[in-house]
């Protein structure tokens, strides 16, 4: 049993937290947001995570989990520190790590003893070396202010990166397809299967690896799921040129033991708080290394074109013209199962239907807070709503943009009995054509 401090709440270091006290070790999740501390302490759950509440709650009752905004007490009680704060993208595409300098200098001041520090946040190779040197500068600087302690104070920094999707981020921390731990010393190796010793009784896999390589590991994984759901996208916009059926093509396409069936699902293009981030933030890096990623920097063009795609096909799906039409939205989250929607394909999509002279109505189970904020400047042009029927109700067409299972689910009839006209645009292809068709629908997907 390890003791352990996680800097941030927000959605990896929660969810890790949370998870980390499940496998036995006593855990302090610290955050500098004393709203967000206060929501935990009250047993409120400030994110949706389907199971991370009842997490939560478990390990609280027994006394494995807590909340706080002292760093520095925390730091000081605690072997293993999390740093799992937000490395936003810049405005050139690379990541922004002034949280994490904060954190880790702040670390450098609380230090008392040999630590682990562990970058758990997603962020660029070579960020192990300025944690460490962030770290040692402030020893330094404490030392020349007459701490003589602290020039004989050691800490070992680590990049152990997460591979947690959002809606069912419980799963696959407790459930991992590997756990990878970039580390120099073997003291930082051993105390890291410490932490994870619930896993590693399991046999879970470990891939044991210097940082540069741990840090590589994450951008190269979001980078090629990216990849491999822009080719399909692709695949999808050529099958419709010319008349083949892209659920076809996947289904077989995904047979094949080389490529798999995983991620090979056509859509109006991907979003949520990894993949877009992570790979401006990886061509970044390959430009400034002088090794530019091409298919890298092709997928970031691509993916933002199938947004504008998913526009134009809805408009001509509308006669050509959109002035005046209403259209009813359902979902609006990237993907289902969160209220994540950071750079959701909904909010691009939406702003460029208001801009051709549409009226929406908007649907989704758990993401209207976030979308009347993040949607708030065409608040003349939208109407949110709880119920996907009063939404559709007198709309002159519906579009599926996020496949919750209640929109997999409709009532048909119903909703073409709601409609003004029945179009119905299924932009995650939930629905068979020959269905759709044989009940009235003028039905368009994607790649098909």
């Amino acid at each position: 049993m390890a003791t352990i401090a996680i800097a941030g709440t927000g959605y990896v270091g929660l969810v890790s937290g949370a998870c980390l006290a499940d496998f036995g070790n006593r855990v302090v999740c610290v955050d500098t947001d004393l709203k967000k501390i206060q929501l935990l302490e009250a047993g409120k759950v400030p994110i949706y995570e389907p199971g991370l509440d009842a997490v939560i709650a478990r390990n609280v009752g027994a006394g494995r989990l807590r909340f706080s905004q002292d760093l520095a007490e925390a730091v000081r009680r605690c072997e293993v520190v999390f740093i799992a704060v937000g490395t936003p993208p810049a405005e050139d595409g690379s990541a922004d790590l002034s949280f994490v300098e904060t954190v880790a200098r702040e670390i450098g001041v609380a230090i008392n003893g040999y630590k682990v520090i562990v970058d758990k946040s997603t962020v660029p190779v070579g960020t192990g070396k300025k944690v460490r040197t962030w770290i040692a500068e402030t020893l330094a600087g404490r030392a020349a202010a007459g701490d003589a302690a602290a020039g004989q104070l050691s800490f070992d920094v680590v990049s152990n990166p997460e591979f947690l999707r959002e809606g069912s981020a419980v799963q696959d921390f407790m459930h991992p397809d590997r756990v990878v731990i970039g580390a120099e010393t073997g003291a930082a190796r051993n105390l890291m299967k410490d932490v994870y010793r619930a896993l590693y009784l399991n046999e879970t896999p470990y891939i044991e690896t210097n940082i540069e390589s741990a840090e590589m590991i994450k951008y190269a994984s979001n980078a090629f799921l990216a990849v491999k759901i822009t080719f399909i996208n692709e695949i999808a916009n050529l099958c419709e040129a010319i008349g083949a059926n892209i659920q076809d093509v996947a289904k077989a396409m995904g047979r094949d033991g080389r490529i798999g069936g995983k991620f090979l699902h056509p859509g109006p293009g991907y979003g949520g708080s990894c993949f877009p981030k992570d790979t401006q933030a990886l061509a970044r890096i390959g430009r400034d290394a002088g090794s530019p990623l091409g298919i890298v920097e092709t997928t970031i063009a691509v993916n933002e074109g199938q947004k504008q795609r998913m526009i134009h096909k809805i408009e001509q799906g509308m006669g050509g013209t959109l002035k005046g039409k209403i259209i009813a939205v359902l979902g609006l989250s990237f993907k289902p199962n969160t209220d994540d929607m950071r750079e959701a394909p909904s909010l691009i999509i939406i702003q460029g239907l208001v801009y051709k002279g549409a009226v929406i109505r908007a649907c989704d189970p758990v993401a209207l807070p976030e979308a009347r904020w993040r949607l708030a400047g065409l608040r003349d042009s939208i109407t949110f709503y709880d119920d996907e029927y009063e939404a559709i109700h007198r709309a002159d067409a519906l579009v599926v943009m996020t496949e919750w299972n209640q929109y997999r689910n409709l009532d048909l009839e119903r909703v073409k009995g709601l409609l003004n006209r029945p179009v119905f645009f299924d932009l995650r292809n939930v629905y068979k054509r020959n269905t759709m068709e044989q009940k009235g629908f003028d039905y368009f997907a994607v790649g098909q």
